[in-house]
C-alpha cells in the first residue's frame, strides 16, 4: 500500500520547496499564510515533517546554535516530484467551517440579544481579518520576494471574503433590527430578499 498523504503532507512539502525550515519556523509561517486558508496544517505541524522525512520526502537534520539544538527539513527530490504530481490533480471541493453560521441558522431557539451578540463578534473577527491582510500587503520588503505574485492572487481572495463577511454581517443586522423576534419577523419581507438572490447570476 502507497503512504496516505494529505493536502497538509502537500502544503508542508509546499513550504519546505520554499526554504528549509525548523519546526518552530514552520509554525510560524503556517500561522502567516497557510492559516488563512487551511488551518489544519497547524494542527498536524509537529507529526507531518516526521512522517515526510520516514516517506523519503525530506530530510531531517540536527544543527546547533551555541547549547540549543533544533532539527531543520529539508525537502528531496522525490518530494518535488510528489508536490508537482499532486499539483496536477484536481482539488477537492471547496469546504467552510463557521461556527456563528450555525448559531445564526438556529437563532429562532434563541433572542434577538443572542443573535446580533454574534453578528457583532463575526464583524469585529472580520474587520480584524482585514486590518491583519492589509498590513501584509503592505510589508516591505516582500518576504519571499520571488514569490509576490502568488502572495498578492493569494491575499486579494482572502480580503474579498473576509470584506463579503463584514458586509453581510452588517446587513444582516440591519434586517433582525426590523424583526420583532429571531421567530417573528414582523413586516420584513424574506420572500423579497430571496427573490433578490434568485436574480443574481454569475
Amino acid at each position: 500500500m502507497p503512504p496516505t498523504r494529505t493536502a497538509t503532507s502537500h502544503a508542508l512539502l509546499g513550504l519546505l520547496a520554499v526554504r528549509d525550515w525548523t519546526t518552530y519556523e514552520l509554525a510560524k509561517q503556517v500561522k502567516r499564510s497557510l492559516n488563512w486558508f487551511w488551518p489544519r496544517a497547524e494542527r498536524k505541524l509537529y507529526d507531518e515533517p516526521k512522517r515526510l522525512v520516514e516517506q523519503g520526502l525530506a530530510t531531517s537534520a540536527r544543527e546547533h546554535t551555541g547549547q540549543r539544538g533544533r532539527t531543520v527539513y529539508r525537502i528531496t527530490d522525490e518530494g518535488r516530484a510528489v508536490l508537482r504530481e499532486w499539483l496536477s490533480e484536481p482539488p477537492a471541493p471547496r469546504t467552510v467551517e463557521f461556527e456563528a453560521m450555525v448559531k445564526v441558522f438556529f437563532a429562532d431557539a434563541g433572542t434577538p440579544e443572542q443573535l446580533l451578540a454574534t453578528l457583532e463578534r463575526v464583524e469585529a473577527e472580520a474587520a480584524g481579518r482585514i486590518a491583519a491582510l492589509t498590513e501584509m500587503a503592505a510589508t516591505r520588503p516582500v518576504p519571499f520576494a520571488r514569490r509576490a505574485h502568488l502572495s498578492a492572487i493569494g491575499l486579494r481572495l482572502q480580503y474579498e471574503q473576509e470584506d463579503a463577511v463584514l458586509r453581510w454581517a452588517r446587513w444582516t443586522r440591519e434586517q433582525v433590527l426590523q424583526w420583532n423576534d429571531t421567530t417573528d419577523p414582523g413586516d420584513w419581507d424574506a420572500l423579497a430578499a430571496l427573490d433578490e438572490l434568485a436574480r443574481v447570476r454569475p
